[in-house]
């Protein structure tokens, strides 16, 4: 009987490690979705319709002809410490990090291209860059294209994703709302068309600011765009919020956007409001 006294074998499966970058998890639905089919969808949840976060890089690729910018302006400008902030980590770490995560641009790319053979001047703001917040280099890049779409008479568009303005500049962050609103005014003197998109999420002096100075103003579906936060908000008013507050069909509603155009259209809405308005 020795079959009773025998060792039982432990069974063990094997299992199949898929690499992380093949798959992605919607955040609006809670589904698994195979990295190459979001690609060609533009990064939209082909079940839900969830926009997902994409990089600077990816909006000029969607956006101009030949799937880039013909020219990259102000490669060189760089953030510097004036306040020697210090929290958690020192800044010029903080920015040195981001650089190995978003690039050299800082929150912001800048350059010349075309949509449809016509010539446009393109700032796109890049969230994994210290969550696109608005520093000193930010509003510094965005005056100068808009100088240089002043110079040209082409036509000015903006890609918005930030969390605000950059905290670890203190008032230098502040005074860039001033800059790009008085450097988008001279383009509206000279009647030369200024078009913003904004994108998940576009806040705090962002959205104070240039993000909605624009002739006209469109968002992408269920983007999140407000100026202070809802818990800020409620207890400041002392208010329940209504539903859906903050979100691009909420101020579609009331009138504070003009229109929410879906990521695979964008190129075509912006291709065809240019047309008119030039």
């Amino acid at each position: 009987m020795s079959w009773f006294s025998k060792p039982k074998q432990k069974l063990v499966s094997q299992k199949r490690e898929l690499p992380g970058d093949m798959w992605d998890r919607c955040a609006g639905c809670g589904e698994i979705l195979y990295s190459g089919r979001l690609e060609e969808s533009f990064h939209v949840c082909p079940n839900c319709g969830h926009h997902f976060r994409i990089t600077a890089e990816s909006y000029e690729a969607l956006l101009l002809d030949g799937g880039g910018l013909e020219v990259l302006y102000d490669q060189t400008l760089r953030s510097a410490d004036p306040l020697g902030f210090v929290d958690s980590k020192r800044y010029v770490d903080r920015v040195q990090q981001a650089e190995k995560r978003g690039g050299d641009q800082d929150a912001i790319r800048t350059g010349r291209g075309r949509i449809a053979g016509r010539d446009v001047h393109l700032g796109t703001m890049d969230f994994r860059f210290i969550g696109g917040s608005m520093g000193s280099v930010v509003g510094e890049k965005i005056r100068r294209l808009a100088d240089r779409s002043l110079a040209a008479r082409t036509p000015l568009v903006i890609i918005s994703a930030s969390g605000g303005a950059r905290m670890q500049e203190g008032i230098l962050s502040l005074m860039q709302m001033g800059k790009t609103a008085a450097a988008l005014e001279q383009l509206s003197d000279a009647a030369i068309p200024y078009l913003s998109v904004l994108t998940n999420p576009t806040t705090g002096g962002v959205t104070a600011s240039y993000a909605m100075l624009g002739d006209v103003i469109l968002a992408e579906p269920g983007a999140l765009i407000g100026f202070a936060g809802p818990r800020v908000i409620k207890e400041t008013i002392r208010q329940d919020l209504p539903e859906g507050f903050q979100t691009a069909e909420f101020l579609e509603e009331h009138g504070m956007i003009d229109r929410i155009v879906p990521r695979a259209r964008l190129r075509g809405a912006v291709s065809t409001l240019l047309d008119h308005m030039c």
